[in-house]
């Protein structure tokens, strides 16, 4: 603001002193008077050019819902928690082999309950799953071993698609970035983001599936409804702190498979029924 008025202190009686003493009109020192009167009305920061900051949205009573949900979810006993993709994968495997393993469970994990995904990322392992032996896989065979996994069929022939490409493009390794993965077959952003968390250690953004889709929502920690999970992973982004972006995956997640139902939620066991606008009243 300073900066600003300055300028425009000096800029104005400088050209009026000039004027009049060329002309002898005095009119135009009353413009540049008026002229100051204006910039000295402009409200803090504007004099530099900076818009004055609106406040932010933020859903109504967001921080004691998630308080509520934390204390909900503090035994971490729901099956993301034992059987997600974070415990699908061999930690003791090369960082390499470790994320491909990560990439390949988020692929299977599309549209399939975490105890399926599980106990097929368990046959893999046991055949020893790496870039190679995939490549060196037959499509019956890999479609065997993934089976009943969703969509089973169409993702045999997405793992070997991209399987190829990690070989030929990245030297066996997944990419570090979210638009390189999502150019590949089968891979959407909500495993993207869950890939640069848990593969590379890196908050990307907020990995959005139906859970937290479908929860976040029901809260109305959107401004308005969003149908589809992009809309709401950027609808979130948009006010959520960023030192949540990490936790809120997982914990509604759970809390999705745990209390918050898809079909028949049991308001009546969550701590958040008194202030959830989609709670059933009992």
């Amino acid at each position: 603001m300073c900066a600003g008025r300055a300028g425009l202190r000096r800029l104005g009686p400088a050209g009026g002193n000039a004027a009049s003493q060329t002309h002898g009109t005095p009119s135009i020192p009353r413009r540049s008077r008026r002229r100051k009167s204006i910039a000295i009305a402009y409200e803090p920061g504007q004099g530099d050019g900076v818009e004055p900051q609106r406040p932010r949205w933020e859903p109504r009573d967001w921080q004691e819902q998630l308080e509520r949900i934390r204390e909900m979810r503090r035994n971490r006993d729901a099956p993301v928690d034992e059987m997600g993709v974070q415990k699908c994968y061999d930690s003791s495997a090369p960082p390499q082999v470790m994320r491909y393993q990560v990439l390949l469970s988020l692929m299977l994990s599309s549209q399939t309950k975490d105890q399926v995904t599980s106990a097929a990322m368990l046959r893999l392992r046991q055949r020893g799953l790496t870039v190679d032996s995939v490549l060196q896989m037959d499509d019956a065979t890999l479609g065997q071993i993934i089976y009943p996994v969703g969509f089973w069929r169409n993702k045999v022939k997405y793992i070997k698609q991209t399987t190829a490409i990690l070989k030929q493009k990245y030297g066996g390794d997944i990419p570090s970035t979210v638009e390189e993965l999502v150019q590949l077959p089968g891979v959407g952003p909500k495993m993207a983001h869950l890939a640069m968390d848990i593969a590379w250690d890196s908050v990307s953004g907020i990995a959005v599936d139906t859970h937290v889709h479908r929860i976040t929502n029901r809260l109305k920690w959107v401004q308005k409804e969003t149908k589809y999970p992009e809309e709401t992973r950027v609808a979130l982004e948009d006010w959520m702190p960023r030192d949540l972006w990490r936790e809120i995956n997982w914990l509604l997640v759970g809390f999705g498979q745990q209390t918050c139902l898809p079909v028949n939620p049991r308001c009546s066991q969550c701590l958040n029924q008194d202030i959830c606008p989609a709670a059933k009243k009992h």
